[in-house]
């Protein structure tokens, strides 16, 4: 008997509250079956999360600043065997409970389109394109390479238009044109639906009116309608309950239970779908509905192996010996090496040598653990700190003295009477401060304890206290490396520092990363997944989910630092740009080469990345978008060819109607290190290269 024959068997004899308590996160032993119990809930975010020991990876945010496709499958398909290994140890130990599980509820491809969302941490920033390309290589690595057996199963969230204000996120409708909602908000879900994904989460907002878990236009219509998705939809935790409670379009649970099933949500993170009995003997559902639903649930726990013989699995032998393993631990310094990203270096006063000097570390983050966390994490036995990384590095410099102190508070301003500055910097030849934020500043709903929004931000500032704390340690003359951490843009005064570093929440071994490369063992090549504003006031209404004036795809005013922006301790330049044809039409494809330079004395790592606009692009249209992108290592004085093949699909927009198209007429091909704008090259980014195509 095949795999689909097993399914309709054993749906076939189960009663109708034995199918419903198939369809809640806790679904229910059926012993009579041969159905163990299981627990749909777990979260591996950046590490397997909420499980005990794990490895805490480089959160979402930074591993986007990565722009490296392949470390994020190599670094999912890690927290894939973590998974793996505390599945069959607490299955062995009769653990079939919340987080233990193999349904990941991860990647979050929602698009960060505003700064002040807690949650932007979590997504792989503000552009379509490099969401759905991160998005699909974690889910890769997530899901394995077999197309009979999944390693784990890996949920796209939150769908759709989900993406803040946080204390809204029950309540709020979500209005977009459907221009911005094809161009912006889903291309990464129809991505990695398309490329398999096994589950898709709905979101707690509505859209266009129907609430996220319950629309018949992005479930029905457009998820396995257009797309042709054929593994399960799960809701966001208790997002069905707001239905009635909330969004007020329904009137009783059986009602939105049934809102929710007969649109093609499969599995209930919540407490309603129990009601279905109920919604089925009022005539609400049809038993074809729940069977429906139930088929595909029990699709993916067999995809997983879980009605398999243990001498079946491929990933049987994985267990605790592989969690938080050296391997592991040295693959998430890899992410926070790639990540973190030098925003400022004047008079390249980095890196750091080893002469003698007097090095004063100060600031609320340098001993903060939390700094290196941001939401959704497991724990391990070791958090590398920025002063526990440098006190590492200093083991052997025995010229350089590095002396502590924690200056002001993280959340709060100090006591009055304690902010005297007097003698804080004699005898010190540079400072390195460690500001900016946590997560208890910016996150999740109730996750936040330290934010006034609910996680969200109200300003992007700097907070006042910090601000006014560094600028009296600009005062004092000193050099001074402002280190920066936090999961969305901060907007600062640009002389504030010497040099800056923006190292987000960057894991575990965040401090030995930001160590070496603050004294030069590593060279830093971090960039940009989301444009860094002046000022609030930069930004549009929170409420308002049109993307014009967002993101550097729409935005006019000038940003503090635009989205692609990373700077090394070497240069490079780019020789050229040559296209393959001068012309495309629909269905062929084009080949660009960049020649690339290292014009500097070092090593590095640079992100090639290709863009493309529309010479005669309408109002609404993006000044220009990301369409390929590669991470590429350069020796000192090396040269090299960087080919790209771009698909006439690169070149189409989305016009009113929500339809893609292919206009005719001139486009600009461009190969820069950062968004191709003038501010780019105010920071130091390398002029950029561009090309002419015509599409007939």
């Amino acid at each position: 008997m095949n795999r689909e024959e097993r399914i309709k068997e054993l749906v076939s004899q189960m009663t109708l509250e034995e199918k419903v308590s198939q369809l809640s996160y806790t679904s229910a032993a059926i012993p009579r079956l041969g159905i163990p119990e299981y627990n749909w809930w777990n979260e591996c975010l950046h590490g397997v999360a909420r499980a005990g020991p794990a490895t805490v990876f480089p959160q979402a945010i930074a591993l986007a600043a990565t722009f490296d496709e392949d470390y994020i499958y190599r670094a999912a398909s890690a927290i894939s065997d973590e998974g793996r290994a505390k599945y069959n140890e607490a299955v062995k130990q009769g653990n079939r409970g919340q987080y233990w599980g193999l349904t990941f509820w991860t990647p979050n491809i929602n698009i960060f389109r505003d700064p002040r969302w807690g949650r932007g941490q979590e997504t792989y920033g503000e552009d379509p394109y490099l969401t759905g390309r991160i998005g699909l290589a974690f889910v890769r690595g997530l899901q394995g390479d077999d197309p009979q057996r999944l390693k784990a199963a890996a949920c796209a969230k939150h769908y759709a238009v989900h993406s803040g204000p946080e204390k809204l996120r029950h309540t709020f409708d979500a209005q977009v044109s459907k221009k911005d909602l094809f161009e912006t908000y889903l291309p990464a879900f129809k991505l990695l639906v398309e490329q398999g994904v096994e589950a898709v989460m709905g979101a707690y907002n509505r859209t266009l009116g129907e609430p996220c878990g319950g629309s018949k236009y992005l479930l029905r219509d457009l998820l396995r309608g257009r797309w042709g998705f054929k593994g399960h939809v799960v809701s966001d935790c208790w997002a069905i309950r707001d239905f009635h409670e909330h969004h007020r379009v329904t009137s009783s649970p059986e009602e939105s239970a049934a809102l929710a099933l007969n649109a093609g949500c499969d599995l209930n993170c919540g407490c309603t779908f129990p009601m279905l009995t109920v919604s089925y003997k009022k005539g609400l559902v049809s038993m074809e509905a729940l069977d429906t639903a139930v088929t595909r649930l029990l699709r993916t726990r067999f995809k997983l192996g879980m009605f398999d013989s243990p001498q079946s699995d491929p990933w049987a032998g994985l267990g605790r010996e592989v969690i938080n393993c050296e391997k592991h631990r040295n693959l998430a310094r890899e992410g926070a090496e790639k990540s973190i990203t030098l925003l400022k270096n004047r008079d390249n006063i980095l890196p750091l040598d080893d002469s003698a000097k007097n090095i004063l570390l100060i600031g609320p983050g340098a001993a903060n653990p939390h700094t290196l966390l941001g939401n959704y994490y497991g724990i391990t036995p070791r958090l590398v700190t920025v002063l526990e990384g440098l006190a590492e590095k200093l083991r052997t410099k025995f010229a350089v003295n590095v002396e502590y102190r924690q200056g002001c508070l993280q959340y709060d301003e100090n006591h009055p009477s304690n902010v005297s500055m007097v003698g804080i910097a004699d005898g010190v030849d540079i400072i390195i401060a460690v500001f900016g934020l946590d997560g208890a500043m910016e996150g999740e709903e109730g996750d936040a304890i330290a934010s006034d929004s609910n996680g969200d931000r109200d300003r992007i500032e700097l907070p006042s206290w910090q601000l006014a704390y560094l600028k009296d340690l600009k005062a004092t003359g000193k050099p001074l490396v402002l280190i920066l951490t936090g999961g969305s843009p901060i907007a600062f005064p640009e002389d504030l520092a010497d040099a800056v570093i923006f190292a987000w929440y960057p894991g575990e071994q965040g401090g030995i990363a930001l160590a070496d490369i603050l004294f030069g063992d590593v060279n830093p090549s971090g960039k940009l997944p989301i444009t860094f504003p002046r000022s609030t006031e930069q930004l549009p209404p929170y409420e308002d989910y049109a993307m014009k004036g967002r993101t550097y795809r729409y935005m006019e005013e000038k940003p503090l630092y635009p989205f692609g922006f990373g700077l090394s301790y070497t240069t490079f330049r780019f020789d050229s740009l040559e296209l393959s044809a001068p012309s495309l039409t629909a269905g062929e494809s084009v080949k660009a080469v960049a020649g690339l330079t290292n014009t500097g004395s070092r090593a590095g790592e640079v992100v090639v990345q290709l863009y493309i606009s529309r010479d005669k692009r309408g109002p609404e249209d993006p000044l220009t978008s990301l369409r390929a992108f590669r991470r590429v290592a350069l020796p000192a004085g090396a040269s090299a060819a960087v080919e790209f093949i771009l698909p006439s699909s690169a070149f189409e927009s989305v016009n009113n109607d929500g339809d893609q198209v292919l206009p005719a007429g001139s486009y600009t091909v461009t190969a820069a290190d950062a968004a191709p704008f003038p501010v780019s090259l105010e920071k130091g980014a390398s002029p950029p290269v561009s090309a002419r195509l015509e599409i007939r």
